[in-house]
Protein backbone atom coordinates (compact mmCIF):
# COMPACT_ATOMS: atom_id res chain seq x y z
CA UNK A 1 0.00 0.00 0.00
CA UNK A 2 1.36 3.42 -0.97
CA UNK A 3 2.03 5.85 1.88
CA UNK A 4 -0.58 8.40 0.67
CA UNK A 5 -3.32 5.76 0.79
CA UNK A 6 -2.23 4.66 4.24
CA UNK A 7 -2.35 8.30 5.36
CA UNK A 8 -5.88 8.63 3.95
CA UNK A 9 -7.04 5.48 5.73
CA UNK A 10 -5.54 6.81 8.96
CA UNK A 11 -7.46 10.04 8.37
CA UNK A 12 -10.72 8.08 8.17
CA UNK A 13 -9.94 6.05 11.28
CA UNK A 14 -11.66 8.41 13.72
CA UNK A 15 -10.89 8.52 17.41
CA UNK A 16 -13.88 7.54 19.53
CA UNK A 17 -14.28 10.00 22.43
CA UNK A 18 -17.59 8.66 23.73
CA UNK A 19 -20.23 6.29 22.41
CA UNK A 20 -21.62 8.89 19.99
CA UNK A 21 -18.73 11.36 19.73
CA UNK A 22 -15.72 11.00 17.43
CA UNK A 23 -12.74 13.18 16.64
CA UNK A 24 -10.97 13.52 13.32
CA UNK A 25 -8.03 15.46 11.98
CA UNK A 26 -7.46 17.02 8.57
CA UNK A 27 -4.81 16.83 5.92
CA UNK A 28 -3.30 19.78 4.03
CA UNK A 29 -5.81 20.95 1.43
CA UNK A 30 -5.40 22.47 -2.02
CA UNK A 31 -7.25 25.55 -0.79
CA UNK A 32 -7.03 27.03 2.74
CA UNK A 33 -10.02 25.09 4.08
CA UNK A 34 -10.83 21.47 4.82
CA UNK A 35 -11.64 19.44 1.69
CA UNK A 36 -15.37 18.79 1.65
CA UNK A 37 -15.00 15.16 0.61
CA UNK A 38 -12.90 14.53 3.69
CA UNK A 39 -15.55 15.91 6.07
CA UNK A 40 -18.32 13.96 4.32
CA UNK A 41 -16.33 10.71 4.43
CA UNK A 42 -15.40 11.16 8.08
CA UNK A 43 -18.99 11.95 9.02
CA UNK A 44 -20.14 8.78 7.27
CA UNK A 45 -17.49 6.80 9.17
CA UNK A 46 -18.88 8.21 12.43
CA UNK A 47 -22.45 7.31 11.44
CA UNK A 48 -21.46 3.84 10.28
CA UNK A 49 -19.65 3.00 13.51
CA UNK A 50 -22.92 3.39 15.41
CA UNK A 51 -24.79 0.95 13.16
CA UNK A 52 -24.92 -2.89 13.26
CA UNK A 53 -22.50 -4.42 10.75
CA UNK A 54 -25.26 -6.19 8.84
CA UNK A 55 -26.69 -2.81 7.76
CA UNK A 56 -25.03 -0.98 4.91
CA UNK A 57 -25.22 2.67 3.86
CA UNK A 58 -27.73 3.23 1.07
CA UNK A 59 -27.98 7.05 1.09
CA UNK A 60 -26.61 10.24 2.53
CA UNK A 61 -27.70 13.87 2.39
CA UNK A 62 -25.37 16.61 3.58
CA UNK A 63 -24.91 20.37 3.84
CA UNK A 64 -21.61 22.22 4.00
CA UNK A 65 -22.27 25.03 6.49
CA UNK A 66 -18.92 26.74 7.11
CA UNK A 67 -15.36 26.41 5.77
CA UNK A 68 -13.40 23.94 7.90
CA UNK A 69 -10.12 24.88 9.55
CA UNK A 70 -7.47 22.32 8.45
CA UNK A 71 -5.34 23.16 11.49
CA UNK A 72 -7.95 22.18 14.08
CA UNK A 73 -9.55 18.82 14.97
CA UNK A 74 -13.14 18.15 13.93
CA UNK A 75 -15.61 16.67 16.42
CA UNK A 76 -18.37 14.47 14.98
CA UNK A 77 -21.51 14.16 17.11
CA UNK A 78 -23.79 11.26 16.15
CA UNK A 79 -27.53 11.37 16.83
CA UNK A 80 -29.15 7.92 16.72
CA UNK A 81 -32.40 9.00 15.07
CA UNK A 82 -34.00 5.60 14.45
CA UNK A 83 -33.29 1.88 14.57
CA UNK A 84 -36.03 0.09 12.66
CA UNK A 85 -36.45 -3.53 11.58
CA UNK A 86 -34.86 -2.87 8.16
CA UNK A 87 -33.54 0.68 8.21
CA UNK A 88 -31.32 2.67 10.54
CA UNK A 89 -31.04 6.47 10.41
CA UNK A 90 -28.23 8.59 11.79
CA UNK A 91 -27.61 12.33 11.91
CA UNK A 92 -24.07 13.67 12.29
CA UNK A 93 -22.96 17.22 13.03
CA UNK A 94 -19.31 18.16 12.50
CA UNK A 95 -18.15 20.87 14.91
CA UNK A 96 -15.07 23.11 14.97
CA UNK A 97 -14.37 26.02 17.32
CA UNK A 98 -17.80 25.53 18.88
CA UNK A 99 -19.70 25.92 15.60
CA UNK A 100 -21.23 23.37 13.21
CA UNK A 101 -19.40 23.25 9.87
CA UNK A 102 -21.18 20.27 8.29
CA UNK A 103 -24.42 18.32 8.70
CA UNK A 104 -25.06 14.78 7.46
CA UNK A 105 -28.07 12.48 7.48
CA UNK A 106 -27.39 8.88 6.48
CA UNK A 107 -29.59 5.80 6.16
CA UNK A 108 -28.52 2.16 6.43
CA UNK A 109 -30.42 -0.98 5.43
CA UNK A 110 -30.26 -4.73 5.84
CA UNK A 111 -29.89 -6.60 2.53
CA UNK A 112 -33.15 -7.37 0.72
CA UNK A 113 -34.12 -8.97 -2.61
CA UNK A 114 -36.18 -6.68 -4.82
CA UNK A 115 -36.93 -5.33 -8.29
CA UNK A 116 -33.86 -4.79 -10.48
CA UNK A 117 -33.16 -2.37 -13.31
CA UNK A 118 -30.60 0.32 -14.09
CA UNK A 119 -29.61 2.88 -16.69
CA UNK A 120 -26.91 1.42 -18.95
CA UNK A 121 -23.30 2.44 -18.51
CA UNK A 122 -22.29 5.12 -21.06
CA UNK A 123 -19.42 4.69 -23.49
CA UNK A 124 -16.05 5.63 -22.04
CA UNK A 125 -12.42 4.93 -22.97
CA UNK A 126 -10.62 2.18 -21.12
CA UNK A 127 -8.91 3.59 -18.00
CA UNK A 128 -5.56 1.99 -18.86
CA UNK A 129 -5.47 4.00 -22.09
CA UNK A 130 -5.70 7.30 -20.17
CA UNK A 131 -2.74 9.07 -18.56
CA UNK A 132 -2.69 9.47 -14.76
CA UNK A 133 -2.71 12.92 -13.19
CA UNK A 134 1.00 12.85 -12.37
CA UNK A 135 1.71 12.67 -16.11
CA UNK A 136 -0.87 15.24 -17.22
CA UNK A 137 -0.64 18.06 -14.67
CA UNK A 138 3.12 18.81 -14.85
CA UNK A 139 2.89 19.12 -18.65
CA UNK A 140 0.30 21.88 -18.28
CA UNK A 141 1.67 23.83 -15.34
CA UNK A 142 1.69 26.94 -17.54
CA UNK A 143 -2.11 26.98 -17.53
CA UNK A 144 -2.12 27.89 -13.84
CA UNK A 145 -1.27 31.43 -12.65
CA UNK A 146 0.33 29.83 -9.59
CA UNK A 147 2.47 26.83 -10.67
CA UNK A 148 2.50 25.53 -7.08
CA UNK A 149 -1.13 24.51 -7.63
CA UNK A 150 0.13 21.50 -9.59
CA UNK A 151 2.09 20.14 -6.64
CA UNK A 152 -0.80 20.78 -4.27
CA UNK A 153 -3.28 19.02 -6.56
CA UNK A 154 -1.02 16.01 -6.94
CA UNK A 155 -0.45 15.81 -3.20
CA UNK A 156 -4.16 16.11 -2.40
CA UNK A 157 -5.03 13.30 -4.84
CA UNK A 158 -1.99 11.08 -4.26
CA UNK A 159 -4.02 8.28 -2.66
CA UNK A 160 -6.32 8.02 -5.67
CA UNK A 161 -5.55 7.23 -9.29
CA UNK A 162 -7.93 9.63 -11.07
CA UNK A 163 -7.92 9.77 -14.88
CA UNK A 164 -9.93 12.18 -17.04
CA UNK A 165 -11.56 10.68 -20.13
CA UNK A 166 -11.69 14.12 -21.80
CA UNK A 167 -9.83 17.40 -21.30
CA UNK A 168 -10.43 18.72 -17.77
CA UNK A 169 -11.73 22.29 -17.29
CA UNK A 170 -8.30 23.90 -16.94
CA UNK A 171 -7.46 22.72 -20.49
CA UNK A 172 -10.81 23.93 -21.87
CA UNK A 173 -10.70 27.61 -20.91
CA UNK A 174 -12.52 29.74 -23.49
CA UNK A 175 -13.98 26.69 -25.23
CA UNK A 176 -17.49 25.95 -23.93
CA UNK A 177 -18.60 22.39 -24.62
CA UNK A 178 -21.20 19.86 -23.56
CA UNK A 179 -21.58 20.03 -19.76
CA UNK A 180 -20.34 16.50 -19.21
CA UNK A 181 -17.18 15.09 -17.68
CA UNK A 182 -15.98 11.53 -17.15
CA UNK A 183 -13.24 10.31 -14.86
CA UNK A 184 -12.09 6.85 -13.86
CA UNK A 185 -10.82 6.42 -10.31
CA UNK A 186 -9.57 3.81 -7.86
CA UNK A 187 -7.41 3.85 -4.76
CA UNK A 188 -3.68 3.29 -5.18
CA UNK A 189 -3.64 0.02 -3.30
CA UNK A 190 -5.83 -2.85 -2.19
CA UNK A 191 -8.34 -2.24 0.59
CA UNK A 192 -9.86 -4.43 3.27
CA UNK A 193 -13.26 -6.01 2.59
CA UNK A 194 -15.19 -3.65 4.91
CA UNK A 195 -18.13 -2.32 2.80
CA UNK A 196 -18.30 0.90 4.86
CA UNK A 197 -14.68 1.69 3.98
CA UNK A 198 -15.36 1.43 0.24
CA UNK A 199 -18.48 3.60 0.51
CA UNK A 200 -16.58 6.22 2.53
CA UNK A 201 -13.71 6.34 0.03
CA UNK A 202 -16.15 6.81 -2.86
CA UNK A 203 -17.74 9.63 -0.84
CA UNK A 204 -14.29 11.19 -0.41
CA UNK A 205 -13.58 11.12 -4.16
CA UNK A 206 -17.08 12.20 -5.18
CA UNK A 207 -16.41 15.82 -4.13
CA UNK A 208 -13.27 16.21 -6.26
CA UNK A 209 -14.66 16.72 -9.77
CA UNK A 210 -18.47 16.82 -9.69
CA UNK A 211 -18.80 20.51 -10.56
CA UNK A 212 -16.39 20.23 -13.52
CA UNK A 213 -19.34 19.83 -15.86
CA UNK A 214 -20.70 23.22 -14.76
CA UNK A 215 -17.38 24.85 -15.71
CA UNK A 216 -17.17 23.06 -19.07
CA UNK A 217 -20.53 24.48 -20.18
CA UNK A 218 -19.06 28.01 -19.92
CA UNK A 219 -15.45 27.44 -20.91
CA UNK A 220 -14.25 28.16 -17.38
CA UNK A 221 -11.20 26.56 -15.83
CA UNK A 222 -12.17 26.85 -12.18
CA UNK A 223 -10.52 28.17 -9.05
CA UNK A 224 -7.12 26.77 -10.09
CA UNK A 225 -6.89 29.20 -13.00
CA UNK A 226 -8.67 32.00 -11.15
CA UNK A 227 -11.73 32.48 -13.37
CA UNK A 228 -14.27 31.03 -10.92
CA UNK A 229 -14.79 31.07 -7.16
CA UNK A 230 -16.46 27.89 -5.94
CA UNK A 231 -17.42 25.83 -2.92
CA UNK A 232 -19.69 22.87 -2.24
CA UNK A 233 -23.09 23.68 -0.74
CA UNK A 234 -24.85 20.35 -0.43
CA UNK A 235 -24.23 16.76 -1.45
CA UNK A 236 -26.37 13.65 -1.80
CA UNK A 237 -25.46 10.06 -2.67
CA UNK A 238 -27.44 6.84 -3.15
CA UNK A 239 -25.55 3.55 -2.97
CA UNK A 240 -27.37 1.08 -5.19
CA UNK A 241 -25.09 -1.94 -5.47
CA UNK A 242 -21.90 -3.21 -3.82
CA UNK A 243 -18.60 -2.01 -5.28
CA UNK A 244 -14.93 -1.78 -4.42
CA UNK A 245 -13.12 1.56 -4.36
CA UNK A 246 -9.82 -0.19 -5.12
CA UNK A 247 -11.16 -1.31 -8.52
CA UNK A 248 -11.81 1.02 -11.46
CA UNK A 249 -15.02 3.06 -11.17
CA UNK A 250 -16.39 5.36 -13.88
CA UNK A 251 -17.65 8.71 -12.57
CA UNK A 252 -19.99 10.04 -15.29
CA UNK A 253 -20.91 13.66 -14.46
CA UNK A 254 -23.12 16.28 -16.07
CA UNK A 255 -24.72 19.61 -15.22
CA UNK A 256 -28.40 20.27 -15.97
CA UNK A 257 -28.39 23.86 -14.66
CA UNK A 258 -26.44 26.85 -13.38
CA UNK A 259 -28.05 30.06 -12.11
CA UNK A 260 -28.00 32.51 -9.22
CA UNK A 261 -24.31 32.00 -8.52
CA UNK A 262 -24.86 28.25 -8.10
CA UNK A 263 -24.25 25.24 -10.31
CA UNK A 264 -25.80 21.77 -10.12
CA UNK A 265 -23.91 18.58 -10.89
CA UNK A 266 -25.47 15.14 -11.23
CA UNK A 267 -23.53 11.92 -11.68
CA UNK A 268 -23.54 8.15 -11.74
CA UNK A 269 -20.73 5.86 -10.68
CA UNK A 270 -20.40 2.55 -12.54
CA UNK A 271 -18.25 -0.47 -11.90
CA UNK A 272 -15.99 -1.51 -14.75
CA UNK A 273 -18.34 -4.36 -15.68
CA UNK A 274 -21.23 -1.90 -16.10
CA UNK A 275 -23.15 -2.10 -12.83
CA UNK A 276 -24.65 1.18 -11.62
CA UNK A 277 -23.19 1.48 -8.12
CA UNK A 278 -23.89 5.06 -6.97
CA UNK A 279 -25.94 8.13 -7.93
CA UNK A 280 -24.67 11.56 -6.85
CA UNK A 281 -26.07 15.10 -6.85
CA UNK A 282 -24.27 18.23 -5.67
CA UNK A 283 -24.94 21.94 -5.78
CA UNK A 284 -22.12 24.40 -5.29
CA UNK A 285 -21.30 28.08 -5.36
CA UNK A 286 -19.97 28.98 -8.82
CA UNK A 287 -19.23 32.69 -8.98
CA UNK A 288 -17.31 34.69 -11.56
CA UNK A 289 -14.83 36.99 -9.72
CA UNK A 290 -15.53 40.67 -10.02
CA UNK A 291 -13.03 42.63 -12.10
Amino acid sequence: MDAPLKDLLDLLDLERIEANIFRGRSRPAVVPRVFGGQVAAQALVAAGRSVPQDRHAHSLHAYFLRPGDPGAPIVYEVDRIRDGRSFTTRRVVAVQHGQPIFHLSASFQTYEEGLEHQEPMPDAPDPETLPPAEEVLPKHAGYFPDPSVVDRLLEARAAVDLRYAQDPPYLSVGRPREPRSQVWFRTRGELADDPLLHVCLATYVSDMTLLDSVLLAHGRGGWAVGDVVGASLDHAMWFHRPFRADEWLLYDQQSPSASGGRGLGTARIYTRDGRLAVSVIQEGVVRVPRA
